[in-house]
């Protein structure tokens, strides 16, 4: 069963569940989720799985929710699991607005303060749910990708979402950013007439960079700090990381400096690494 709040993603999550061969129903009645059980049960090898988004379109026969809960963990044979979608209000409100669709408790209000309302009512399905996962930094396709993992009976929230973040300085800090480094120690390909052109993604700049001492030093020390904290998120269950690596403008150091860590992390279990260039046109 998937619910959350709107906005949170639940129709992506539940199409990568039809792409894993789960019978789906969105929006289905509470009062008609034991029905759907005992036909499941009864195809037996027909529909092995199922999976149904209950949410607050329900409206007050979303109350009934955990009465309906009990009754299905007592069912024998069905092994009913509850899955919470979450976002940031700052998140979802930047989705209503992409989509232009109003928020379905404030038709004729801010979204924001549609957000809030389902949020608290919300909270006792929140508190049944037996994975909570957090879509704020996540795309599209990552989080149908995550929701691949409950084809192993894992929570689709166990994968930790690794972002290396390439900024420049002179264009401002990210304001996401869990853990920053600053890298302006290095050579600047800026200064390199020949170089000034390219950007960290090309093997002339790399080239420079990696004839500097500094570059390995630094890129072996953060890895091997990296390789220690990450794995500890991910025992944690925290759902996404942002690794600022910051230059003058975003285009040259930083930018190099990136690639090299988001591949350094790629072998780590339960990490999905990726980067992301902030300024890279900017500048």
């Amino acid at each position: 069963m998937l619910t959350g709040l709107s906005g949170s993603g639940k129709s992506q999550a539940i199409r990568a569940l039809e792409d894993l061969g789960y019978f789906c129903v969105d929006n289905l009645p509470v009062a008609l989720l034991p029905m759907l059980a005992e036909l499941t049960l009864r195809a037996g090898n027909e529909i092995a799985r199922a999976a149904v988004v209950v949410d607050v379109r329900e409206g007050k026969m979303l109350d009934e929710l955990p009465k309906v809960l009990t009754r299905l963990k007592a069912m024998h044979s069905l092994h009913p699991v509850l899955i919470f979608l979450d976002a940031s209000d700052e998140s979802l409100v930047r989705r209503f607005s992409e989509t232009r669709r109003p928020h379905p408790l404030a038709p004729d209000r801010s979204a924001l303060e549609g957000i809030r309302e389902e949020r608290e009512r919300m909270k006792p399905l929140r508190r049944l749910a037996d994975h909570v996962v957090d879509t704020s930094a996540l795309t599209v396709h990552e989080l149908r990708h995550a929701f691949r993992n409950v084809e192993g009976g894992n929570s689709p929230g166990n994968q930790l979402v690794v972002t290396v973040l390439s900024f420049g300085f002179k264009h401002g800090i990210p304001v996401d950013s869990d853990l920053l480094f600053d890298v302006r120690f290095l050579p600047n390909p800026h200064f390199v007439p020949t170089l000034r052109p390219h950007t960290g993604r090309d093997r002339e700049v790399k080239a420079f960079l990696d004839k500097s001492p500094a570059t390995h030093e630094f890129l072996e020390h953060t890895l091997n700090l990296l390789r220690f904290l990450v794995p500890q998120y991910v025992a944690e269950g925290k759902t996404y990381l942002t690794i600022g690596i910051g230059c003058t403008g975003g285009r040259h150091r930083s930018v190099m400096i990136a690639e090299a860590i988001k591949k350094g992390l790629g072998g780590l279990k339960g990490v999905q690494p990726r980067v992301r260039h902030r300024d890279i046109a900017i500048d």
